[in-house]
């Protein structure tokens, strides 16, 4: 079995309500910079190339991204201001332009406090920008992500 992605992260001010707690869309947040951290820490693909006009084969704007088109989210118990966060990604299946992640987010006692399911594609954007369709990933990309693959 392979080793998730992980990343720790401490409940700030900004995350939490008025209670105390983290708002649940900071959750999602927290979420997509977790993906952001991957592809730039473990995959070598940060986001600020793929959005760099000058990286693009047209050097004329954007020509891939990796959207979310599925999340599946399950909020198991409260995470609250002060506490550190333990943020895990792993790979459920690689498709040849997709990617099913599992991630949980733990509290600094093991205890889960959420955990779900999310797709990401891998798309290429035409030079006019309305066009975008799935693109496959590479070999050199499918190879970095089988590294986090978990077989359940």
């Amino acid at each position: 079995m392979n080793q998730p992605f992980i990343k720790q992260e401490k409940i700030r001010f900004q995350h939490v309500d008025y209670a105390g707690i983290v708002f649940y869309p900071r959750f999602l947040e927290m979420l997509n910079c977790l993906v952001e951290d991957w592809f730039e820490e473990a995959l070598e693909r940060p986001f600020s190339k793929m959005h760099d006009p000058r990286q693009s084969r047209t050097g004329q704007g954007q020509t891939n991204g990796i959207p979310t088109v599925d999340l599946k989210v399950q909020f198991k118990k409260a995470a609250r201001l002060g506490e550190i966060l333990t943020k895990k990604l792993w790979v459920k299946n690689l498709g040849s332009a997709s990617i099913l992640c599992g991630f949980s987010f733990e509290d600094e006692q093991g205890k889960t406090c959420l955990e779900g399911e999310v797709t990401l594609v891998n798309v290429a954007f035409q030079e006019n920008k309305t066009d975008i369709k799935a693109e496959p990933f590479n070999e050199e990309m499918k190879e970095k992500i089988s590294d986090f693959i978990k077989n359940d």
